[in-house]
C-alpha cells in the first residue's frame, strides 16, 4: 500500500490543473496497471470529483462506470461531488445504489451529510425524511456533522419547526448547530426566535454575531445590530460590512460612512459588498465629493470594478449625485464586460435625469450586442418613458417585455404603466391597468393615481385612490397630504380640516420639507418650520428677499395655489419664500463660486412655485442649479429645466 501511495504517477494527481493533464495521468495508470488497486482508483475518482478541475466530475462518473466493485469511499467522493452542483439528483441515485450493494457498517454513513444536502437543494422532502429515519436507527445520530446537515436540510425545505425539533433533540450540539438554527430563523424572518436562541448560545463566534448583525439590520432593528457589533472583541471584514450594510438599509448613510472610515483607519481592506454599501450610502446623501474619494480609493488599491458589483454601484452613485457625465464615463469603461447590472444602472440613471432618448439608445445598443435584458431592465425603461412622457414607447416596451423576451411583468412593471398613463393625464387608462392586472393594486399604484389626480384636478378619482392608499398604509402621511392638497386647490377647506383632524386623531405627522447641500465639506440642512443657524440666517433671509425682488422684475408671480392653508395672500407669499429649496439656493448663491453648479437634495417633490423660481434664478443669476427631489433630477440652466415641465 505504501509503495502504491507514493508512486510518482499517483503523486502527480496533486499537481494536476486541467482535464487534459488528468487524462494523461489516467493513461499512465492504465499502462502501469495501477488501476488494479482499489486505493489508486479511489484516489483518481476522489480527485476528479472534488478537485474543482473543469469537467472533472463528469470524468469521475465515466471512470466510476467501469469499476465493478466500488467501495464506500468511491461512492462518498462522487456523492459529495454531485451534492455541490446545482442539480444534485445524481447524489440520491448513487446513494440508493450504494445501499443496495454495501453494508451500512462499511462506511456508508460518511455520505449521509452530502445526501441530506442534496435533498435540501432538490426540496426532496420524502427522500429527506427517509434518510432521517435511517440516521435515527444508527450511531450516526450522535455525530454533530450529521445532525447539523439535517437541520440545514429542513431549513432548505422551509420547515423551520421541524428543523428546531431536530436541533432540540440532537444528543451532541456544537457551535455550527447553533449557527445553523439561527441562520434558519433569520432566513424565515423569525428575528425574535433567532434573537432568543442567540442569547442562549453557550459560546458565540464570528459567524453567529455576523449573522445577527445582518439579521437585525434587514428587519430594521439597527440599534440591536449596533449592540452586538460593539460587544464583539474580534471583528472581521464581514462584521464591518454587515454593520455598514445595516446602517445603509436603515437610512443612516452618515453612520455608514463614518464606520467605513473607521474600518480603513484600522488597516482593514474592505471587500466588494462593503464598498457597494458605502456607495449606496453616498448615493442616498447625494454628495459627490465622498463618492469621488471612494472611487479614487478603489482605483489606487486596484480593486476590480467587477468585484461585488462595484461598477454598477459607481454608475448609480454618480447618477444619484447629479453627475450623469461621470456615470456615463464609468459605464463606457466597463460596458465591454456585458454585465447586465451595469447597463441597467446606466438606463435608470439617465431616466432620473430626464434623458429619456439617451436611455432608450442604451437599450437599443444592448439589443444590438445581444445582451439579454431582465425584469430590472424593463423597470428602468418603463420609468424612463414615464418620466419622459413617452406614452407610446412605454406601451411598446411593456408589450415587448412579455411578447419578445417572455418576461412575466411583475406588479412593479404594472405600477410603471399606471404612473405613465397618470402623468400623461390618461387616468381612465391608468385605472384600466389596475382593473386588468393579475394583482391587487399596491400602495404605490394608488399613490400614482392620487398624484395624477392632484396634477390634473380629478377630485373624486383622487379621493377614491387616497382612501385605498390610506387603507393599505394608515401611517403614511403622504396619502393624507395629497388628498388634503386636492381639496385645498378646489377651495374645499372643510374637507381639508377633516383630513387634518383625521391625521391628528391617528397620530400621523406630515413629513417636513428638507433641502440639504454640501458646501466646503460641511452639510447644510434647510428645514421648513425650523429656525436657521444664527450664523447665516440673516444672510439667507436677506438673500431670498433680494432674489424675489429681482425675479419679480422679470415677471415672477408667486403661485399662491401652492400654499394649502386658508389664510390671506400676503401670508401665503411669506410662507412660499421659506420653502426649503429657496433657502438652499439663496445659501448657494452666497457661498458657492459662480463658476460651480449649485447642488441641492430635496426630500419631497419640488412644488410648482419653487420649480418656476429655480428656472428664473438660473436665468437672472446665470447659474446652473441641479436639484434632486423625491422623484428625479432637475437641471436648471438659462431659464429652462431638463424635465421639460414633465415631473
Amino acid at each position: 500500500m505504501t509503495a502504491i501511495s507514493t508512486n510518482p504517477v499517483v503523486s502527480m494527481l496533486d499537481k494536476c490543473k486541467s482535464l487534459c493533464e488528468l487524462r494523461q495521468i489516467h493513461a499512465q495508470m492504465i499502462k502501469t496497471n495501477l488501476l488494479n488497486h482499489q486505493f489508486t482508483v479511489s484516489r483518481l475518482v476522489a480527485f476528479c470529483s472534488l478537485s474543482g478541475v473543469s469537467g472533472g466530475l463528469d470524468y469521475a462518473a465515466s471512470v466510476f462506470s467501469r469499476i465493478q466493485h466500488p467501495n464506500s469511499f468511491i461512492f462518498f467522493a462522487l456523492i459529495k461531488g454531485f451534492s455541490d452542483t446545482s442539480n444534485p439528483v445524481e447524489s440520491l441515485i448513487l446513494y440508493a445504489r450504494m445501499l443496495s450493494c454495501l453494508n451500512y457498517s462499511s462506511g456508508v454513513e460518511f455520505s449521509i451529510p452530502s445526501v441530506l444536502k442534496a435533498c435540501g437543494k432538490l426540496l426532496a422532502f420524502d427522500e429527506g425524511r427517509q434518510v432521517h429515519g435511517q440516521v435515527l436507527k444508527t450511531h450516526s445520530w450522535f455525530d454533530p456533522f450529521v445532525g447539523n446537515s439535517m437541520v440545514r436540510m429542513y431549513i432548505d425545505f422551509g420547515e423551520i419547526e421541524l428543523a428546531r425539533r431536530v436541533f432540540d433533540r440532537m444528543p451532541n450540539r456544537d457551535v455550527v448547530s447553533w449557527n445553523s438554527m439561527i441562520a434558519g430563523y433569520l432566513k424565515a424572518g423569525e428575528i425574535e426566535l433567532a434573537s432568543e436562541l442567540f442569547d442562549e448560545m453557550p459560546e458565540r463566534d464570528l459567524v453567529s454575531c455576523n449573522a445577527m448583525i445582518d439579521g437585525y439590520g434587514k428587519c430594521g432593528r439597527c440599534e440591536l445590530a449596533e449592540k452586538v457589533f460593539e460587544t464583539m472583541s474580534d471583528k472581521d471584514v464581514v462584521t464591518w460590512t454587515s454593520m455598514i450594510s445595516a446602517y445603509v438599509q436603515n437610512r443612516c448613510p452618515v453612520k455608514a460612512l463614518d464606520l467605513f472610515r473607521e474600518m480603513l483607519s484600522l488597516g482593514l481592506r474592505p471587500d466588494g459588498p462593503a464598498i457597494v454599501s458605502v456607495l449606496s450610502a453616498i448615493a442616498d446623501l447625494g454628495f459627490v465629493e465622498e463618492g469621488k474619494w471612494l472611487h479614487a480609493y478603489v482605483s489606487m488599491n486596484k480593486i476590480e470594478l467587477s468585484s461585488g458589483f462595484i461598477g454598477s454601484a459607481l454608475i448609480d452613485m454618480y447618477s444619484k449625485c447629479g453627475y450623469i457625465e461621470n456615470a456615463y464615463h464609468v459605464f463606457r469603461s466597463i460596458s465591454h464586460r456585458r454585465n447586465i447590472g451595469d447597463w441597467n444602472s446606466m438606463i435608470s440613471g439617465l431616466a432620473i435625469h430626464g434623458l429619456a432618448r439617451e436611455a432608450l439608445d442604451i437599450f437599443v445598443e444592448m439589443e444590438r450586442m445581444d445582451i439579454e435584458p431582465n425584469e430590472i431592465t424593463f423597470l428602468g425603461l418603463l420609468s424612463t418613458c414615464s418620466h419622459g412622457g413617452l406614452v407610446e414607447e412605454g406601451q411598446f416596451y411593456f408589450e415587448s417585455m412579455h411578447e419578445k423576451y417572455k418576461i412575466v411583468p411583475r406588479i412593479q412593471h404594472y405600477g410603471c404603466m399606471i404612473d405613465l398613463f397618470g402623468r400623461a393625464g390618461r387616468l381612465e387608462d391608468a385605472l384600466g391597468v389596475i382593473q386588468n392586472m393579475p394583482f391587487e393594486a399596491d400602495l404605490l399604484a394608488w399613490k400614482a393615481i392620487l398624484s395624477a389626480s392632484m396634477k390634473h384636478g380629478h377630485i373624486e378619482i383622487g379621493k377614491s385612490a387616497a382612501l385605498r392608499a390610506i387603507e393599505l398604509a394608515p401611517d403614511d402621511s403622504s396619502s393624507y397630504v395629497l388628498l388634503s392638497n386636492i381639496y385645498a386647490k378646489a377651495g374645499r377647506w372643510d374637507d381639508v380640516a377633516k383630513i387634518r383632524l383625521m391625521m391628528r386623531q391617528r397620530g400621523v405627522k406630515k413629513i417636513a420639507g428638507c433641502s440639504s447641500m454640501l458646501v466646503n465639506g460641511k452639510v447644510h440642512e434647510f428645514l421648513v418650520g425650523k429656525e436657521l443657524d444664527r450664523s447665516y440666517s440673516s444672510q439667507v433671509l436677506a438673500k431670498i428677499a433680494e432674489v424675489v425682488s429681482r425675479l419679480k422684475l422679470q415677471g415672477y408671480e408667486p403661485d399662491l395655489t401652492q400654499v394649502l392653508l386658508d389664510i390671506e395672500d400676503e401670508g401665503k407669499e411669506s410662507l412660499l419664500h421659506l420653502h426649503s429649496e429657496k433657502m438652499a439656493v439663496a445659501f448657494g448663491l452666497i457661498h458657492i463660486n459662480k463658476s460651480a453648479p449649485i447642488h441641492i437634495v430635496k426630500n419631497l417633490r419640488v412644488c410648482c412655485d419653487c420649480h418656476c423660481f429655480m428656472k428664473l434664478v438660473s436665468k437672472v443669476y446665470n447659474r446652473q442649479i441641479i436639484m434632486r427631489d423625491q422623484n428625479r433630477f432637475h437641471h436648471f440652466e438659462n431659464g429652462c429645466c431638463s424635465c421639460n415641465e414633465y415631473w
